[in-house]
């Protein structure tokens, strides 16, 4: 169930699945989940492997990476070089979590949803593509990357 109270305002969102695949509440704020999904603690090494790997994360197929010698990178999301910078860690999480709630038309794919998704292998319905300790791996590492 998501409620929306408006822009500025915060949005709830306690995703409807099975308790076997039950997903951490989270509170959006603006344009951010300001607290850690579970209150898990980010390892930005764990995360820098989840960017790069082309079967998890699959960060890279869309995005530039901060690494230029990593092959095949991707250019129709922003470039993950810098982003830190850019963006703080809740706004990092939201992107990351479904980027649909700051722009209905976006490309990103939710990474931490489970409802509403198109032609998902059965393997996969029901379960979110990174877990919340993945997603915090992720934002943990993204938090590092600041402009030189």
């Amino acid at each position: 169930m998501r409620a929306r109270i408006g822009l500025g305002a915060a949005l709830l969102a306690w995703p409807a699945v099975s308790p076997a695949t039950a997903l951490e509440p989270y509170a959006v704020v603006g344009d951010a989940i300001p607290a850690p999904l579970g209150g898990l603690a980010g390892d930005a090494p764990r995360g820098a492997a989840l960017v790069r790997d082309r079967e998890r994360g699959n960060c890279l197929i869309c995005h530039r990476g901060a690494d230029p010698s990593e092959p095949f990178q991707g250019s129709i999301g922003p470039p993950l070089a810098g982003v830190g910078g850019r963006l703080d860690a809740g706004q990092i999480r939201l992107r990351l979590v479904d980027a649909s709630l700051l722009n209905p038309q976006t490309v990103m794919p939710p990474y931490f949803r489970t409802e509403n998704l198109q032609d998902v292998a059965p393997a996969y319905r029901g379960k979110p593509a990174l877990s919340a300790q993945e997603i915090e791996d992720v934002v943990s590492y993204l938090a590092t990357l600041r402009a030189d």
